[in-house]
């Protein structure tokens, strides 16, 4: 039995927060879950697939996140409690529908899980979602732990059905990845089965409806507001005269900078967790009390800006503080020690920094850059088309996934990247507003993401590149999850199809499409190449199962190489492909056996032929 299905009412598990809010979710009664992929939020979405296959839960992995709210919008309007869940940048594909759901509501409760990552851990962007709360007219929770993140869950099931709105909650990489003991409470029983009822003029927002549904709107706003105030979301703990006001993981960092300091009678805070609508009259009331305000929230002055707002309508004038020069940035994460100096400076407080180790007598740390793996298909393939389009002056669009690394030296193959499918489309771009050669980068799961719109694009406008896309049979960056281009068979899961990459491509127009293998680096050097000299939309797909993932199915067998007596140390092997399974000792080239997998990649392109198989 899954651990996160445990009965035991109280008992208390180790959890990650990711877990935490899983658990959440299953306690609420959740009977619908979508997604699509993205960290920091994975691991919600691979408990709940896990869980799925031991209960009534339906779970899927949508196409994207767009296509996940849809399905969620439309399993929430027909009674079941519903959870999507997304990164943060997800909230963008799926902003469309979140936009005019707002409007049309929800008949049962809508939890969309949006997880932001400040310092850009794995991410393009540090977005603060909690604008997207604002935009849309619709509730923001925070939580501040990871045991917090499991009530919050579950509470914001409820505030959804008592507003008839969709909920955000919003975590971020620190309370999705940090993990603490929870306690399990009582299950909800799963509504399996609902039941849609007809009511076009309150479902369907033509502009005559519309008009109606944004006032329904404002009047659900207005009750949250009245919810804020009296929530237990938000709540004040100590009675001094100088004010806190904080959210998220920053009141944990807070709360301890003030007993470390010293300040216990001092201070007062204002702990956040319904941070949309804000609670105006609890706000006020604080304020009162205040001789300063010092306003601890990672990422936008969201907070700041209508803390600031409410005490200006009041004539309430005391110096408050959040984002600048000499308090906190908006950039990156946030850290204990951070806070407490920004504190005790604006406060006056007497505060010494700890003294550093000293540690200038310790061998400096080895840098890891991220890097494909050992046995990654994915640095052939940009080894091969680098080798191909060699004599030609290219621009190379890449997209998000593990293949992004390949912009890195020594493979170099990355120029442009904006958001999942902008490869494509950009490369529409590129291909009329230059006369160099474009050649496209995208993976899989990215191409049934978003990356046929652009491809369709690009056929009827005939434009002129070369996509390749990097099949390697799962959605790897992310974990293993699963996309349409997935055999589930391997899992042993039944029920599902498996959408073919090269017909869609064919369906769509493309008339050259090239199947390459691209660990057979001759051979696909030469098809690469003659796709690359067509004039219009060419599409090379190279095709090799992910070597974490057919390792993880057993299919794996590692076959490590080593460098013999013939090798002359041209270095190739390092300076073209710079696999990590490399490395230098006594100014020779040396193969890892233990990391190694076997692909043969190195062999193929030593000029000796001096790397060869181990026997043993």
């Amino acid at each position: 039995m899954h651990k996160l299905l445990n009965e035991t009412d109280g008992k208390k598990i180790m959890l990650l927060g990711n877990e935490a809010i899983a658990r959440g979710a299953i306690e609420a009664g959740v009977a619908f879950a979508t997604t699509y992929p993205g960290t920091p939020s994975s691991e919600i979405s691979t408990n709940l697939f896990q869980v799925s296959h031991e209960t009534d839960l339906y779970f899927e992995y949508s196409t994207n996140e767009k296509v996940s709210l849809e399905v969620a919008a439309a399993a929430a309007n027909s009674g079941l409690r519903t959870m999507c869940m997304m990164k943060h940048v997800g909230l963008n594909v799926a902003a469309d529908p979140l936009m005019t759901l707002a409007y049309v509501g929800v008949k049962a409760g809508l939890v969309i899980l949006t997880a932001d990552d400040p310092f850009m851990f794995s991410s393009q962007n540090e977005q603060d979602n909690r604008y997207y709360g604002k935009l849309a007219g619709i509730p923001v929770m925070e939580p501040s732990s990871v045991a917090e993140a499991k009530e919050m869950t579950i509470a914001a099931f409820k505030l959804s059905e008592k507003l008839h709105e969709p909920v955000l909650l919003r975590t971020t990489t620190r309370i999705n990845h940090s993990s603490a003991f929870v306690s399990f409470g009582k299950t909800e029983k799963i509504k399996t089965k609902g039941d849609f009822k007809k009511d076009p003029f309150n479902q369907v927002p033509v502009p005559a409806v519309a008009r109606k549904l944004h006032v329904k709107l404002l009047e659900n706003l207005a009750e949250a507001e009245k919810i804020s105030e009296t929530s237990e979301h938000n709540f004040i703990t100590g009675s001094g005269s100088f004010g806190i006001i904080c959210n998220g993981v920053s009141y944990l960092y807070a709360t301890d900078a003030v007993k470390e300091l010293g300040i216990v009678e001092k201070i007062k805070i204002l702990r956040i967790g319904l941070s949309h609508p804000m609670p105006e009259k609890m706000i006020i009331e604080f304020a009162k009390g205040c001789d300063k305000i010092l306003i601890i929230e990672e990422g936008e002055p969201f907070m700041e800006e209508k803390v600031k707002s409410i005490l200006q309508e009041q004539g309430i004038v005391i110096p408050v503080h959040g984002k600048g020069e000499n308090f906190f940035s908006r950039l990156y994460e946030f850290d204990p020690a951070m806070v407490k100096k920004v504190m005790a400076d604006y406060f006056g407080i007497d505060y010494s920094p700890s003294v550093p180790v000293d540690t200038s007598k310790l061998p400096e740390i080895p840098q890891r850059p991220p890097n494909l793996c050992a046995g990654c298909s994915h640095r052939a393939t940009f080894f091969e088309v680098k080798k191909a389009a060699q004599e030609m002056d290219t621009i190379c669009p890449t997209d998000i996934g593990c293949y992004t690394l390949g912009f890195l030296p020594p493979l170099g193959m990355g120029d442009f990247l904006i958001c999942m499918g902008a490869s494509v489309s950009s490369s529409c771009g590129f291909s009329k507003a230059t006369d160099k050669k474009v050649i496209s980068f995208i993976g899989d799961s990215t191409f049934f993401h978003s990356g046929m719109t652009g491809l369709v694009n690009a056929v009827f406008n005939n434009h002129n590149f070369t996509l390749v896309i990097l099949d390697n049979s799962i959605t790897a960056m992310t974990g293993h999850q699963p996309n349409p281009g997935v055999d589930m068979e391997q899992m042993n899961l039944s029920g599902y199809n498996k959408v073919s990459i090269e017909k869609i491509v064919r369906a769509i127009g493309v008339e050259h499409v090239t199947i390459v293998k691209p660990f057979k680096v001759k051979k696909s050097i030469a098809a690469i190449k003659e796709a690359l000299e067509y004039k219009g939309v060419s599409v090379i797909i190279s095709q090799q199962i992910c070597m974490l993932y057919a390792k993880s199915l057993k299919v794996l067998n590692p076959r490590p190489f080593k460098i013999s007596d013939r090798c002359k140390n041209h270095r190739d092997c390092i300076n073209e492909i710079a696999c990590p399974s490399f490395y230098i000792k006594d100014e020779r080239v040396n193969i890892d056996p233990d990391t190694c997998v076997g692909c043969a990649l190195c062999a193929q392109v030593c000029p000796e032929n001096a790397i060869v198989p181990l026997k043993k």
